[in-house]
């Protein structure tokens, strides 16, 4: 694939030119299969994304005469973004961090209720700053518990593992330098410290490779002064949070430290304090107590004191936080690990946990309060501004935050009672009759849960399926309707018909996430209560109850054991995978594509936010080419292709929106986005980007799972934007034209339809000549009429096309059925 330089910029090709900007969905589709030719060439851009055209193309400029009656088609590719190089694999424990980062954004609309805004986001980066030290208290467990503490301090557990024998302590105290627990908890230290750098350098590394990108600066004149009147993506600092980023970096490291320093002080002042302990190192333990506290108050100041500034690029830093707070607790680790390895001949680490060790306890309350508290400050605002089709009336925000948390109590979870049960022996998780104690009984309860839990998300998915079967049947003869004139073929039609009932599957995730995150926040509080009343894991706990309550108890434990530990097992060996093999990486990159669109407000070790380069890219492209050129555009967003053209169209100054049309197929931009973050992509915010471009069309079938209509409740919020639903399959049965069953596309291949090259052609003659047309701003009656084939009302264009027939699952008045 060779690369060409850009057009000159001195070249000025005569009015009419007009460009095709293609932008892929997830999955990352390959510039050779965007443009259908595998001759390209790179005009602009570099590895990780660029902007591509056929060799044929590349000095189109030059000759207009050839371009006439067609545009020229350009691929912008940005796949490598999110699965590119092998490092992606590490971005797997940063799962949870970024499901909380989603919860920032999934605020309900607010308009004017600003003080519940800002709580709001406070709330939120206070459950992704406990999801840091959930993690880091988690390596502390690992390394200062388990292995330094129990296994080392256990002469039994020891002998078996050679490598720990310079760490071994007999009954009596005696053994080798390393063989004194403070000395072994400072040794051990270094795990979760080193663990603390790795986030501090992904951050750091993928935000100088991603998000470090200038936005377009751009004068917005038709909105009021104030930025609150504008749709957020429009503001000139959305895209670039410098400030908050680097600030929330440098908290969220500290934290880490602040982790480890207190797990290490917490052990070595209780042994201090005891009777016969050195009043030197109490008083130094005294003062480690003052200083983790004071740095602590300073890190939650720092994460509550204020979110994103988007009216403007927020490019100044914070110097002294950024730099000295890290510094501080770094300090403070030192100091701590220095007091942790004084020398105390008599101290004796025999059984039991590590003392101080009632973090996992603090955390679950913390995070289940301040979850609580997301649920009510969503159902206010919901109430206060009611927004049709907002997820959960407004508790996706709490919901998804639930989630997190419980993906972090699993990650954390997971790994401990693996290396429990790896250092145990046969022993019972935490019943104290193996080689070692074992984790803290609260992971035990926790783990406990999850067959709990999973079994009531397959009673669920039962209920889901049932429904899906009637569904399915319930659509066959609309089906059949839809392709009048065509031999009835009942296998044909229940295959179709399963297609779309299960498309339509889509629309009832809401609730669902919002079940599993109801009983995921009961699970979690009965299982600190239940630690809290008992102080035994969940089988010793039920010993003397009814029967079935103590086999149930026993099960659950045994099987939850099992289960976190194989979950923990499964995404090493998923990450290894994906590491290696560069197409596990691209399925991997499908779920960052989803997740880690929006920008890092909540949580700083986050996955990247891909679209701080992207919309850039695509806002810088558009811009400079209509300015060189004089020229108009289609961008043509496919699926998530379609978010990054609507983010960027935004980002235009509003002159240059004038020269932009937009075509999206399988968009998900109300369907998802508008539902799950109606503050971004609510029903304002898309009546506005309908009118800030020339034209807009967007295509959708009843059989796709993730795209639909913008205008979805035919309220007439977007009118005249949708071409749908388009009719999949295009063929029922086998025709002359179709010799061969015709394929169910379902998400792909919206080109394959004839109705997008004669949408694409309608803005396209839009732009060239001004005359009214659907979805753009000067509008006929004709028109405003539903544009969708089949019982849908036909345009008055006289085109000829495949909608004389009814789409699969579109019922005779026109509605969609499903």
């Amino acid at each position: 694939m060779a690369r060409t330089a850009p057009p000159e910029s001195g070249v000025e090709p005569p009015p009419g030119l007009n460009l095709e900007l293609l932008v892929h969905g997830v999955g990352g589709t390959t510039p050779e299969e965007m443009l259908g030719d595998p001759r390209i060439e790179c005009v602009t851009g570099d590895a990780t994304a660029a902007v591509y055209r056929r060799t044929d193309d590349v000095d189109a400029e030059a000759r207009p005469e050839d371009y006439r009656d067609k545009p020229v088609p350009e691929a912008y590719s940005w796949s490598n973004l999110t699965s590119g190089n092998g490092a992606r694999a590490l971005w797997l424990i940063l799962l949870p961090f970024m499901v909380a980062n989603l919860a920032h954004w999934m605020r309900p609309a607010a308009h004017g209720r600003h003080a519940a805004v800002r709580l709001h986001g406070v709330l939120v980066r206070l459950v992704a700053l406990s999801l840091t030290v959930l993690l880091v208290a988690a390596a502390c467990e690992v390394a200062l518990d388990l292995v330094a503490w129990q296994c080392a301090g256990s002469a039994a557990c020891a002998d078996e593992r050679s490598w720990l024998g310079f760490m071994a302590q007999s009954p009596s105290g005696e053994g080798g330098w390393w063989s004194q627990p403070g000395r072994r908890l400072a040794l051990a230290a270094v795990v979760p410290a080193v663990l603390n750098v790795l986030l501090w350098w992904l951050s750091h590394r993928t935000w100088a490779a991603y998000e470090s990108q200038r936005p377009l600066r751009t004068e917005i004149t038709e909105y009021d002064a104030e930025a609150r009147e504008r749709p957020a993506l429009c503001l000139p600092g959305f895209w670039y949070g410098k400030r908050l980023v680097a600030r929330l970096r440098a908290a969220h490291t500290a934290a880490g430290f602040l982790t480890v320093a207190a797990a290490l002080t917490a052990a070595t002042t209780r042994y201090d304090r005891k009777p016969g302990g050195s009043p030197g190192l109490d008083a130094v333990g005294w003062l480690l107590e003052v200083l983790v506290v004071a740095c602590a108050v300073w890190v939650v100041y720092v994460v509550c004191r204020r979110g994103r500034k988007e009216s403007e690029p927020d490019d100044a830093l914070d110097k002294i936080t950024v730099r000295a707070l890290p510094g501080l607790t770094v300090a403070v680790l030192v100091l701590a690990v220095a007091h942790a390895a004084w020398s105390r001949p008599e101290w004796i680490s025999a059984g039991g946990e590590l003392p101080g060790d009632e973090t996992f306890g603090v955390l679950a309350v913390g995070q289940g309060v301040l979850v609580a508290a997301l649920g009510v400050i969503g159902l206010l605002l919901h109430r206060r501004q009611p927004v049709p089709r907002t997820v959960l009336k407004g508790l996706g925000a709490p919901a998804v935050a639930m989630l997190a948390c419980a993906l972090g109590g699993v990650m954390s979870g997971g790994v401990t009672q693996r290396v429990g049960d790896w250092l145990d022996g046969s022993g019972t998780p935490g019943a104290g009759d193996g080689l070692i104690e074992g984790p803290p009984i609260l992971l035990t309860w926790q783990s406990s849960a999850i067959p709990v839990l999973l079994g009531a998300v397959l009673v669920m998915l039962s209920f889901l399926l049932v429904r899906l079967g009637r569904r399915s049947r319930e659509l066959t003869d609309d089906v059949e309707r839809g392709y009048p004139g065509s031999l009835p073929d009942p296998s044909r039609s229940r295959r179709i018909a399963s297609v779309v009932a299960r498309a339509a599957l889509t629309d009832s995730a809401p609730w669902t996430v919002g079940a599993v995150a109801l009983i995921t926040l009961l699970l979690g509080a009965a299982g600190v209560l239940g630690t809290w009343l008992t102080r035994e894991v969940p089988g010793r706990a039920a010993d003397g109850m009814p029967g079935f309550v103590d086999g149930f108890a026993d099960t659950a434990q045994a099987l939850g054991s099992w289960l976190i530990g194989f979950a923990f097992v499964l995404l090493v060996a998923w990450g290894r995978r994906a590491y290696r093999d560069p197409s596990a990486r691209r399925t991997i990159g499908i779920l960052w594509d989803v997740g880690t669109f929006w920008p890092r407000a909540a949580h700083p070790f986050a996955p990247p936010c891909y679209a701080e380069r992207a919309v850039p890219d695509l806002a810088w492209r558009m811009a400079t080419w209509t300015e060189q050129t004089g020229g108009r555009l289609v961008i043509s967003g496919h699926s998530q292709g379609s978010v990054l053209a609507a983010a960027a169209v935004w980002h235009l100054d509003p002159g240059t929106r004038g020269q932009i049309a937009l075509l999206t197929y399988g968009s998900p931009l109300e369907r998802l986005y508008g539902r799950w973050f109606p503050a971004y992509f609510g029903p304002r915010q898309l009546h506005d980007l309908h009118h800030q471009v020339d034209c807009w069309r967007n295509l959708w079938r009843l059989t796709d799972p993730i795209g639909g209509p913008v205008d979805h409740a035919g309220g007439g919020d977007v009118p005249g934007v949708d071409r749908g639903p388009l009719l999949d399959p295009l063929e029922y049965g086998r025709t002359v034209r179709h010799p061969l069953p015709a394929p169910i596309l379902g998400h792909s291949e919206y080109q394959a339809d004839p109705l997008f090259d004669e949408e694409r052609d309608r803005l396209l003659a839009r732009l060239r000549t001004g005359e009214p047309a659907p979805g753009c701003a000067a509008r006929t009656p004709e028109a405003q009429a539903p544009a969708g084939p089949g019982a849908l009302p036909r345009q008055s264009d006289g085109l000829e096309s495949s909608g004389d027939r009814m789409p699969p699952g579109q019922s005779e008045s026109g509605k969609s059925s499903t």
